[in-house]
């Protein structure tokens, strides 16, 4: 599946993690793979239930293997724990590390376009992502959507506060209507309401479901690329099929 993807030439990977690392050995694992084909990875490490010696033996276990850019998220807190640990919110993640560690990685930071479900409103939430850019983000990936606006209303108010950093906008191919929906209800993405009665006019019609998805998607990372996107960043789900065929579609693969 990785060579698959490689053959579209990335420019890195990125490895999810467990919430409280409980997928490490695992993330850790994959990364090295990635590492030792020659091609770059970019794990995630979430700060909740973490303390500050757990987050510095993380380091230094990237750093052995040559990891040069790190996701750096607040994370979810696993069921049945009460302790958030020493981190609270990202951007105590990110000034931690670079207290550490400088300039040595490239620090990507989450950004929620059409607000993260937990935030108060939108200005708490765009608040809290200027918090994190100042604390030393390198650059951002922004949650799925699929309404171009809000990606570049998000843009443009960042730069009015005179953030520069890279904003990535995350991809989420369609395999799934019935996944997607119920994806979407958890995380804050919203479904815009013509492409939801498109998708359940199709009933049971998988292939009918997976062309269209490919159509919506295609039209979106169109829009975002002609409208100054900096690149795409694709949730893929471990499913390389529908990623493949979209960089393909879009032109982007590497000859």
């Amino acid at each position: 599946m990785r060579a698959q993807l490689a053959a579209l030439g990335p420019e890195f990977f990125s490895v999810t993690y467990g919430a409280g690392g409980s997928t490490r050995d695992r993330t850790l694992q994959v990364v090295r793979e990635i590492r030792e084909a020659g091609l770059d990875a970019a794990p995630h490490l979430s700060c909740i239930g973490s303390t500050q010696d757990s987050i510095r033996e993380h380091l230094a276990e990237f750093r052995e293997i040559g990891v040069k850019r790190i996701v750096a998220l607040r994370g979810d807190l696993p069921s049945g724990m009460a302790d958030p640990g020493e981190f609270r919110y990202a951007n105590e993640l990110v000034e931690f590390i670079r207290k550490e560690s400088g300039d040595e990685f490239l620090l990507e930071v989450a950004s929620y376009p059409e607000v993260h479900p937990q935030a108060r409103s939108f200005d708490a939430d765009f608040k809290a992502f200027l918090t994190k850019v100042r604390a030393g983000a390198s650059s951002s990936i922004t949650q799925y959507f699929y309404n171009a606006d809000a990606y570049f209303h998000f843009v443009e108010a960042v730069r009015r506060e005179g953030v520069d950093i890279p904003i990535v906008p995350g991809i989420m191919p369609i395999a799934s209507f019935t996944k997607l929906s119920r994806f979407s209800e958890s995380c804050g993405a919203e479904i815009p309401q013509w492409m939801r009665r498109k998708f359940e006019g199709f009933g049971d019609d998988a292939e009918s479901v997976r062309a269209f998805g490919l159509d919506v998607v295609t039209a979106l990372c169109e829009r975002l690329l002609a409208g100054g996107a900096p690149s795409l960043h694709f949730y893929t789900l471990n499913q390389t099929g529908l990623t493949r065929e979209l960089v393909q579609r879009l032109g982007l693969q590497a000859s």
